[in-house]
């Protein structure tokens, strides 16, 4: 699946630490080649409409959504933070 990245998530994805960086893009490379892979741990958010989430660690999230074909990434950071 082709993916696309918001400014504020590239903006957030810099702040992260380094092995958090390097476990994310394991995490893209899985959710590229199929993002129905259970190792992503995907949820649909009830909160947003069509907006989705996956782990990148036990404390870490990506929220995207889907737009013709392709997911859009729009936040990464510490799951208490993510979602606000």
């Amino acid at each position: 699946m082709n993916i696309a990245k918001t400014k504020n998530f590239l903006n957030q994805f810099a702040r992260l630490p380094n092995e958090i960086k390097e476990i994310y893009e394991i995490q893209e490379g899985i959710f590229s080649v199929n993002w129905f892979d259970s190792r992503l741990h995907i949820k649909r958010l009830k909160e947003l409409k069509g907006v989705f989430s996956f782990r990148v660690t036990r404390k870490y999230r990506v929220l995207f959504y889907l737009k013709n074909k392709e997911a859009v990434f729009f936040s990464i950071d510490h799951r208490k933070d993510v979602y606000d």
